[in-house]
């Protein structure tokens, strides 16, 4: 059985740990079973990398774009030690969406180097189907949906919203974290307050699709809706149809090293 779709809230350390994946980046590995997460930060690593666990020949990598670092872990942590491991690109790469295939393209070399399996945890991303073009050249597959919204929602889910009000911005836990950093600095928002209105006219609500049940996210949630003059909303989404996808990529993966043990 996957894990489960509906976790509880993590330990402060462990989200605080992945979220910082492609921002202020550290390392962070995994020891022991449902493993306790380590940041040190005697280096910072540019690239934005973060991995779980040792590069084993045979085994499976997941490449993931690091604002999803956080739950990612989560759904790992779950499965026997070494039999998944995680590297992400930079978050931040979304707002230079040129950086991403071409650092997908450096990841996937060195890791089969190394001689790992690969799935891929990205939407499109602002990439205009190169990410797609790219996995289909070297035939590696990913999470199926276009931006990781739809993803945490499904895709029903996210059509109705759509339908309902056209006008959404969606906030995820990793985006109601980082909000000041990523909108109102980012953006430019602090800096000259009149673009709000350039960026988010056309918008007229700010939904929060929430990964943990987290009162503390929901008020900054709520605060962040208010900066940009949008009406509030929020629905619980777990983490949607990322459990199922880590376990059924981790089941291919088994049976695949276990076929290739056979013909040797």
């Amino acid at each position: 059985m996957p894990p489960s779709a509906r976790p509880g809230p993590l330990p402060a350390d462990r989200i605080n740990a992945a979220s910082d994946c492609g921002l202020d980046v550290g390392r962070v590995t995994m020891t022991g079973h449902r493993a306790e997460m380590q940041m040190t930060r005697t280096q910072t690593v540019k690239t934005g990398d973060v991995k779980t666990g040792d590069y084993t020949p045979g085994g499976l990598t997941l490449l993931a774009c690091g604002a999803l670092a956080g739950e990612i872990l989560a759904i790992t942590s779950q499965f026997p030690d070494g039999m998944v491991d995680l590297t992400c690109l930079p978050a931040s790469w979304h707002n230079h969406p040129e950086k991403i295939v071409p650092g997908l393209a450096r990841k996937v070399a060195s890791l089969r180097r190394k001689g790992r399996q690969i799935a891929v945890i990205y939407g499109d991303c602002g990439t205009g189907g190169e990410i797609d073009a790219f996995l289909e050249r070297e035939g590696l597959t990913r999470i199926p949906g276009p931006h990781c919204y739809e993803m945490f929602l499904g895709t029903a889910e996210f059509d109705a919203e759509m339908e309902d009000q056209i006008g959404t911005f969606f906030l995820t836990d990793y985006m109601v974290r980082h909000f000041e950093r990523i909108v109102m600095q980012g953006m430019g928002l602090r800096e000259y307050p009149q673009l709000r209105d350039m960026y988010f006219g056309n918008y007229t609500r700010a939904l929060y699709i929430a990964q943990t049940d987290d009162e503390g996210l929901r008020q900054k949630a709520r605060r962040a809706a208010d900066e940009l003059g949008l009406t509030y909303d929020y629905r619980f989404t777990g983490y949607g149809a990322f459990p199922d996808f880590v376990a059924d990529t981790i089941t291919a993966s088994t049976s695949q090293t276990s076929q290739q043990k056979q013909r040797r």
